[in-house]
């Protein structure tokens, strides 16, 4: 809708799973390392965790696609919150096995152990991957862990990954799991991105939807949305869609704090800073001129001005953004 108007070739900030626009900071190429590995290597259970909205799908999935896992068959579940019977007639179906392995668990493992053995022989990796996974019960995880078993003398037949919330980690301290969580081999974790990672994201996004990074942002609008979005990066991406959208309304190609403030606020989206909240009270004039480029041209102090109690950027993400 406001592609144009910026001079993009398409909307850059969508919540899909586009590894088109994949963004990897260091801890994220760490735990992209880990799972390729935990794929390629047949590891029993690798597990990985975070904040809903860190990227863990994207992950996965670049994990899946990537070059070092080209021999990696994977079947893939983003719903698992079945019942125990169900969640076998669904794997039944996944793994072509016929609808008479679905109804018996015993005819389900015969198969799907002589399918994996094939599989292996042929020199192919099969995996399965279960996101969303904190929403796995307790009789669904003991399945899991039934799953991990299948194996030969020398290696397991069908490494399993695990990705989920927070409550994930916890779930698997539960002592009535604790034969689960021995066969965890590999585990990672996603954090927030921080204030560089924040607008070096951003730029990249925009980069790779045809944008000009540094006409589209201000330093202090990237500043307000790393703070309100507390570095979630699906949130970062449905505060600049809407800032986008309400630039374009304005009339204004440079987004800048004013804009940020008001999507933030409709967003229903708190900071915790008292120059924002005093923002929300009223004391930003939103028909001011947009905010300049704080870079550019900027001689002085008087020139390029900070709010007071804000921290410097740092120089990663003031190139990134405002170049």
């Amino acid at each position: 809708m406001y592609e144009r108007f910026y001079g993009l070739s398409e909307l850059p900030f969508e919540l899909t799973a586009n590894p088109k626009y994949l963004f990897l900071p260091a801890g994220q190429r760490e735990a992209l390392s880990i799972l390729q590995y935990g794929l390629l290597s047949a590891k029993s259970l690798t597990v990985l965790t975070g904040e809903a909205g860190t990227g863990k799908t994207t992950l996965v999935r670049a994990a899946l696609e990537s070059e070092r896992c080209r021999h990696v068959r994977c079947i893939y579940l983003n719903n698992p919150a079945l019942r125990p019977n169900d969640f076998i007639r669904l794997l039944a179906l996944k793994f072509d096995l016929g609808p008479e392995s679905g109804e018996s668990k015993p005819l389900f493992l015969e198969r799907l152990e002589r399918l994996l053995r094939e599989r292996r022989a042929g020199g192919e990796t099969t995996a399965l991957v279960i996101d969303e996974a904190q929403s796995l019960g307790v009789e669904l995880l003991e399945e899991v862990r039934l799953l991990a078993n299948i194996e030969t003398p020398s290696a397991k037949l069908l490494p399993l990954v695990l990705a989920g919330q927070p409550e994930l980690g916890a779930r698997l301290e539960d002592p009535s799991l604790r034969q689960l969580k021995q066969r965890v081999t590999l585990r990672c974790q996603l954090e927030p991105l921080g204030l560089a990672d924040t607008a070096d994201y951003m730029a990249s996004r925009i980069v790779t939807a045809g944008g000009v990074a540094s006409r589209i942002f201000s330093r202090e609008a990237v500043t307000l949305i790393h703070e309100y979005s507390g570095g979630i990066p699906r949130t970062i991406n449905v505060i600049c869609d809407n800032a986008l959208l309400s630039g374009m309304a304005l009339g204004r190609k440079n987004v800048g704090r004013a804009i940020v403030v008001e999507v933030c606020r409709d967003l229903h989206l708190k900071s915790g800073r008292e120059d924002v909240e005093r923002d929300q009270a009223g004391e930003l004039d939103d028909n001011a001129a947009p905010d300049r480029n704080p870079i550019e041209g900027a001689s002085s102090s008087r020139r390029n001005p900070v709010r007071p109690g804000a921290p410097p950027i740092p120089l990663r993400a003031r190139r990134m953004i405002t170049e």
